[in-house]
């Protein structure tokens, strides 16, 4: 089957979704248009996970989005295993629900095998099916930081890449991060064991993905095919959409691809009121969507990363406006804000109270300062 391809469509059959609907409908989805009462547990599931490359970033998506949040909100659920880290979508690291470790890895589980793939000419004589048992017994033995867990499988395969074994390790077997690795305050090196072993239960066989295309709607939503496929890294998703189609209602962007969306969705007025909203790197509202003109200028395009490093980023009226970082000396906390074009007199004003929320929700709102300046050159 072909790979799903951007549908352009006639506007006479379809109602047209203006770039700041999209943009309103996205951020009601994503809790940043009015905060949440949701509980963090409930959050993490509606939002089908917290991208979490980093330790930090899941908390501060969180107080970004829920009413009553404090970071121990979230650092229970993990130390209670109700929450883990493991690489799910687009190969990386997120925080989901022990239901979601369990039931949305498998469903992603070939984009791990496409990754694979590209390292399969460095595992020299390596039987993957004797891999994938062995790496499971090891972590299943006691969880293994990735460094012991890669010697341990070399020794095995002398001929094969160390690298390599251990990436094929995390793609084969769904590997959790084990506490205290991602508690708030805590700090722990990344040690690993299965999903299965750390949540006492075993693994969905693969689903298929027509709930998981309505629960990204729900969060995401309206959304193209190719969205979801960016969002997931996942490939030939149209089917399931096509299935579901007859549930669905159907719009267009203002360039003509073809959205799609759930009936009982909230789609806000273009005109309605987006508050400023910081939110940390790598957060998924600017990473699953193939069109991310939603929340993202085209002349901002590429602004919140430089190379390899991503900035923290903040929203004005709804859309990407500037990044900000925060740096800590002798206990006093210093937020800077890097606005990529001018704000106005108000616009400075809400976004210095959001920032003042965001330092006391995140324990930082003893002694501090808010500053309005340019930082980048000290890459974040």
């Amino acid at each position: 089957m072909a790979a799903a391809r951007t549908i352009t469509i006639s506007s006479a059959s379809h109602p047209v979704l203006s770039t700041r609907a999209l943009s309103r409908a996205t951020l009601e989805r994503q809790l940043l248009l009015r905060r949440s009462a949701l509980s963090a547990e409930a959050a993490v599931t509606h939002l089908l996970g917290l991208q979490a490359q980093n330790v930090k970033p899941p908390y501060f998506q969180l107080a970004a989005r829920l009413e009553d949040f404090v970071p121990d909100d979230l650092s229970a659920l993990m130390a209670a295993r109700r929450v883990a880290r493991l690489v799910t979508l687009r190969s990386t690291i997120h925080t989901h629900t022990a239901d979601d470790c369990l039931t949305l890895r498998p469903l992603v589980q070939a984009a791990r095998d496409r990754e694979l793939r590209t390292f399969r000419d460095r595992l020299t004589g390596v039987d993957l099916d004797r891999l994938a048992a062995r790496v499971r017994e090891l972590v299943e033995e006691r969880p293994r930081p990735l460094k012991e867990l890669r010697e341990a499988l070399a020794e095995e395969w002398p001929e094969a890449e160390p690298f390599a074994l251990g990436v094929a390790g995390r793609c084969l077997v769904p590997l959790v991060q084990t506490t205290p690795r991602g508690l708030w305050g805590r700090a722990g090196q990344v040690t690993l064991t299965t999903a299965e072993h750390w949540f006492g239960r075993p693994a969905v066989p693969v689903p298929a993905p027509d709930n998981t295309v309505l629960r990204y709607l729900a969060a995401f939503g309206p959304a193209s095919v190719k969205d979801m496929q960016v969002w997931s890294g996942l490939t030939r998703l149209r089917e399931a959409f096509e299935r579901l189609r007859p549930r669905l209602l159907t719009f267009q962007d203002e360039s003509g691809t073809e959205l799609f969306d759930l009936p009982e969705a909230p789609r806000p007025a273009e005109d309605t009121p987006a508050p400023p909203r910081f939110l940390p790197e790598y957060d998924n509202l600017l990473l699953s969507h193939s069109d991310r003109s939603r929340v993202v200028p085209p002349a901002y395009r590429g602004r919140a990363v430089r190379g390899n490093q991503p900035f923290r980023t903040f929203l004005v009226d709804g859309f990407l406006a500037g990044i900000w970082q925060l740096t800590e000396s002798g206990g006093h906390t210093t937020l800077t804000v890097e606005a990529f074009g001018g704000l106005t007199p108000g616009q400075r004003a809400e976004v210095a109270e959001e920032g003042e929320r965001m330092l006391a929700v995140m324990g930082m709102g003893g002694s501090h300062d808010i500053r309005f300046g340019s930082f980048s050159e000290l890459q974040g």
